[in-house]
């Protein structure tokens, strides 16, 4: 390839605002909607996986984009009335194709790099200590979908040279990714298995939301397959001077599908994988977090330490000796697998993420006690009954009564039902209160909810 023609490309072409498009796009789509990317643990600036795998959720976007971009570039030659005359030449026809796809390719490179390194820079200079490379195969395979989506946008052009070659190639793009991504939330589990396989030929993926979980290998072999595929069939209809060339053109890509399907995992269990290295326990004492969340060990230790032993006061031999981040993967709205010996602890847990001083004490009491089977994340609510039963057993434990702060539906009607269960509670004798207390954590560990009218054994 000559290096100069490559660079007359970039310069004098429309290539340079694919690139430009991607970039764009993805900053102002961060930066201008207050999404889950700026929240809790999975901040797109807090974590090298998060970062790759919020702008891997942008493909959602940038995937037909990046199409619609390539066939517009690719109706150059027909808008100057040259292909007749560069099939009187005798240089390749894969020669010619090669140098604006090229140029594509790295202006696509260089803007979907930029938004990478601008998010890198924040994780860099943020408080994650976990620094890795896993993320690298996560954004690769993102790179490589722009880049075939906008060859294979080339190719078509190429072959069906109108007007409404672009708009068409960025619509049906867009259907397709719409279409996939309904197929499989990405959650886990899932129980439709077949279409969680579909799904995943989308190269765009679901939003993060445990800082823990990354792709499975399989997954990304699987999505090379194919893209590979998509973009070798580009690359041929781009090439292709003979209608017979273009019939063939097709067979890269089907067999790329084919390939995929067979390689691709068929539930979403075997497509997110727990990062081993992420979540390595880090402790102090009997505290222990998640190496990804080394940093919030500091602020964590003294408090739990406290609450282990104020938990050891009131249930003995039956208290959980120490508090450990959870770990285990979980599909929204899916229990969370208690451990007797240990108060577990979510980060994205409002009242404990976000939680200090007395409050974070508090709530890990009140775990402690009365542990929830339920979690409370910034997508899962309904924890109303939970912190109030929580409240009273942690001011029973702690001598004094005070509420755990939270942000409930009714907060008027919250603190009417935590005052009347406190004095239910209250009014049991010392002995009572501490059986009751047994009670409720026997029955919590086995997932049996204890509403806040029984915590008192039903007395009215």
């Amino acid at each position: 390839m000559n290096l100069r023609v490559l660079r007359t490309e970039l310069l004098r072409s429309a290539a340079p605002w694919a690139g430009l498009t991607v970039l764009a796009t993805g900053f102002l789509f961060l930066y201008a909607i207050n999404g889950g990317w700026w929240g809790g643990t999975v901040r797109w600036t807090d974590q090298w996986t998060s970062l790759a795998l919020w702008t891997r959720m942008l493909l959602a976007y940038f995937w037909p984009v990046a199409a619609g971009i390539g066939a517009l570039y690719g109706l150059r030659d027909h808008r100057s009335r040259m292909p007749e005359l560069l099939a009187a030449t005798p240089r390749p026809g894969w020669q010619r194709a090669a140098t604006p796809a090229v140029a594509i390719a790295l202006a696509l490179a260089a803007g979907f790099g930029a938004l990478l390194l601008w998010g890198g820079v924040q994780v860099a200079l943020g408080p994650t200590s976990y620094t890795h490379l896993g993320w690298l195969p996560i954004s690769a395979v993102g790179l490589l979908a722009l880049v075939a989506a906008a060859v294979f946008g080339m190719g078509v052009a190429r072959a069906l040279p109108s007007p409404l070659t672009p708009p068409g190639v960025a619509v049906v793009f867009l259907a397709a990714n719409v279409v996939l991504m309904q197929q499989g939330d990405g959650e886990l589990p899932t129980t439709r298995i077949g279409s969680h396989l579909f799904s995943q030929l989308s190269p765009a993926v679901a939003e993060p939301r445990q800082v823990l979980l990354t792709l499975t290998g399989a997954v990304h072999l699987g999505q090379t397959l194919w893209l590979l595929g998509l973009l070798a069939t580009g690359f041929a209809l781009l090439s292709a001077t003979r209608g017979r060339s273009r019939l063939t053109a097709v067979v890269p890509v089907l067999a790329g599908a084919a390939l995929a399907l067979l390689v691709l995992p068929g539930d979403a269990r075997g497509s997110y994988r727990v990062d081993p290295a992420a979540a390595a326990p880090v402790c102090e004492g009997q505290v222990c977090v998640t190496e990804v969340h080394r940093h919030r060990l500091d602020a964590l230790a003294p408090p739990a330490a406290r609450a282990l032993d104020v938990l050891s006061t009131a249930l003995g031999d039956a208290a959980p000796r120490r508090v450990r981040e959870e770990t285990a993967p979980r599909a929204v709205g899916e229990e969370r697998r208690l451990d007797p010996a240990a108060v577990l602890v979510h980060f994205e847990d409002p009242q404990i993420g976000g939680a200090e001083g007395d409050q974070l004490l508090r709530r890990l009491v009140g775990e402690g006690l009365a542990p929830s089977c339920r979690a409370l994340t910034s997508r899962e609510f309904g924890g109303d009954e939970v912190l109030v039963v929580q409240s009273v057993l942690a001011s029973w434990a702690l001598g004094t009564y005070r509420p755990i702060e939270a942000d409930v539906y009714d907060p008027e009607a919250h603190r009417a039902s935590m005052d009347r269960t406190w004095k239910r509670f209250t009014a049991l004798s010392p002995q009572q209160q501490r059986s009751r207390a047994a009670e409720v954590r026997e029955a919590a560990l086995g997932c049996e909810f204890t509403w806040a009218d029984d915590l008192a054994g039903g007395a009215r």
